[in-house]
């Protein structure tokens, strides 16, 4: 299906992403030169809120019912390698904007009271990883994107090893960039032999542009080659298992607001999506049973990890593991369900995990620690927060009325339609995590209260209860009424869809 492209200037008459992406670069330096800290702490979170506005324009503005890519940027860059500044999103990219500027404005508010040293320096990192994080979502140009993937690195290792929590912060950050620069090296050299095994003839220019990329196949012989380096630079950021053994570290040591983004933007998920699946659709038909297989593997095995972790940050990594599962077991299935409904797991990680992950941090800085064995009895003490917890909880695990019914049962029926073993082991994984969500539920909130910390904790405050409440608002409202959210997607799922898919956007 061939993808036109919609100018920006045509549509909101000013280049839109590049103002998202550049905005809280600029707000990153002027933070930086502030030198009070509260006026450092405003700016920052006007210049966020402004960025949460603009990305909701454009969700406003996007154009239903089309594949075709919107707000399209586009302008010379490096002409002599082929890449050129291409940005713009579709129904499978846009919705990312607004759920990134969300969750950078949520974490600066619940970073108020908790980041006290070096705070103009934290609000900057966050401001430059959020101006990444935009880049990483808008960019149509392969090279541009790698900037943009690679860029991110920096402020997260600052973010990890300056402002940390636990004893290892430094050697998790450390571990984490290593890997993500390791995993690099495959997904770079996938982009170079894209590029050159999508010409015609040795004679043809170099490009990495996604929209020609899509129109050139690549030849049967080099297609493996491609998908599999760019499927373990993806699987490591994503991460897939085996490849995730630095995100339980990392989620243990990192402050609450990189542990928020790391579960709920899913940018190795993201990558699948926007670069293998329509550059190299051959390929990933071809090897759709691998992606498959690593699905329902990270279901189960994330499941039962979790079901036995005694420390709630690690519960909720090895919980993420399991819906990254989700996400993949939804894309190969080749259908627009199953694309839909991944598009759809990710937005929930986005609300739900993200929300537990507030939670957890929210409960850490009261009693000193994330064990379980810590806490008991909260509820006695924290009602609200206990609430929270169970609906974050259960739409976790696709709860009817909550964010993650829409994607899971997409999913689900794709798996259905294309594999029932698959299927099977699906729901497995399903019962395993109401079990993990329930069991730890009961073992921190119900029961006596036997801490003394714990006995003497006050329930959220306002801040907090805002931050918490936003999103358990959001989880309600795309449990309760996902159609609009189907209708953006659908089209760009179903101009994805394997011809021998079903070709129907479903509504579940």
């Amino acid at each position: 299906m061939h993808i036109r492209e919609i100018l920006a200037a045509d549509q909101v008459g000013f280049p839109v992403l590049s103002t998202l992406i550049f905005l809280p670069l600029a707000g990153a330096l002027l933070v930086l030169a502030i030198g009070d800290d509260r006026r450092a702490r405003r700016a920052a979170l006007a210049i966020s809120l402004i960025e949460l506005l603009l990305s909701l324009f454009v969700l406003a503005r996007f154009v239903t019912g089309t594949p075709d890519v919107q707000f399209a940027e586009r302008r010379p860059w490096i002409p002599t390698l082929g890449a050129s500044y291409h940005l713009g999103v579709d129904g499978m990219s846009v919705l990312f904007l607004p759920v990134a500027a969300l969750l950078s404005v949520l974490v600066l508010v619940a970073s108020w009271r908790e980041v006290k040293a070096r705070a103009r320096g934290h609000n900057a990192a966050l401001l430059a990883l959020s101006a990444m994080v935009m880049g990483i979502f808008s960019s149509l140009d392969l090279v541009l994107f790698f900037v943009f993937w690679e860029a991110s690195l920096i402020p997260m290792y600052f973010l990890v090893s300056l402002f940390g929590v636990g004893p290892e912060r430094r050697y998790a950050a450390m571990k984490f960039v290593l890997t993500m620069l390791t995993a690099s090296g495959p997904l770079l050299l996938g982009i170079v032999l894209l590029a050159v095994a999508g010409r015609e003839s040795p004679a043809d220019p170099y490009t990495f542009d996604w929209l020609v990329l899509r129109e050139r196949p690549v030849p049967p012989s080099i297609g493996p080659v491609v998908f599999f380096t760019m499927l373990i630079g993806f699987a490591v950021k994503g991460p897939f298992v085996p490849l995730h053994t630095w995100m339980p570290t990392m989620l243990r040591e990192c402050p609450v607001g990189i542990g928020v983004l790391l579960t709920g933007l899913k940018l190795g998920c993201y990558g699948v999506l926007r670069f293998l699946v329509p550059l190299l659709p051959e390929a990933t038909a071809r090897h759709a049973w691998l992606l498959g297989a690593l699905g329902v593997t990270a279901i189960v095995y994330g499941a039962l990890v979790a079901l036995v972790q005694p420390n709630l940050r690690r519960l909720l990594s090895f919980s993420c593991l399991s819906h990254v599962g989700f996400v993949l077991l939804g894309i190969s299935s080749g259908s627009t369900e199953g694309l839909s409904g991944a598009v759809l797991v990710m937005l929930n990680l986005g609300l739900s995990a993200t929300g537990l992950f507030f939670l957890t941090g929210f409960l850490q800085n009261r009693v000193g620690s994330s064990e379980v064995s810590a806490l008991g009895g909260v509820a006695q003490k924290a009602p609200r927060a206990a609430v929270m917890f169970l609906l974050l909880g259960l739409a976790g695990i696709g709860l009817p009325g909550t964010s993650g019914f829409p994607g899971e049962h997409l999913v689900l029926l794709s798996a259905y339609e294309t594999s029932l073993p698959s299927l099977v082991l699906a729901l497995f994984g399903t019962i395993l995590g109401a079990a993990y969500v329930l069991r730890v539920f009961e073992r921190v909130f119900l029961g006596p209260v036997t801490r003394p910390r714990v006995a003497a904790m006050k329930d959220l405050r306002p801040l907090e209860w805002g931050v918490v409440g936003c999103l358990a608002i959001l989880v309600l409202v795309v449990g309760l009424h996902p159609r609009p959210l189907l209708e953006i997607v659908g089209p760009s799922a179903e101009a994805l869809a394997r011809p021998s898919g079903p070709a129907v956007v479903a509504r579940p």
